[in-house]
């Protein structure tokens, strides 16, 4: 699911103590080299890795102490 030239860039939401919010489709390619896919219209990928669905977000992140 590579982009072509033609295709329009992709959005990213960068939220504070969040979720990257992408706008879909996207692949995403972990360190082991492994592609995940996801053909939602938006997608939010986990940034601090206590999602047990990762690289996808599933919330975990709210249960982390806030930084202050």
């Amino acid at each position: 699911m590579p982009n072509s030239p033609s295709d329009e860039p992709r959005r990213i939401k960068v939220q504070r103590q969040g979720p990257l919010l992408v706008e879909g489709p996207v692949e995403v390619e972990l360190e082991d080299g492994t592609i995940v896919t996801s053909d939602r219209f938006r997608v939010a990928v986990c940034t601090c890795r206590r999602s047990r669905r990762y690289p996808w977000c599933d919330t975990s992140h709210r249960d982390r102490a806030k930084d202050r």
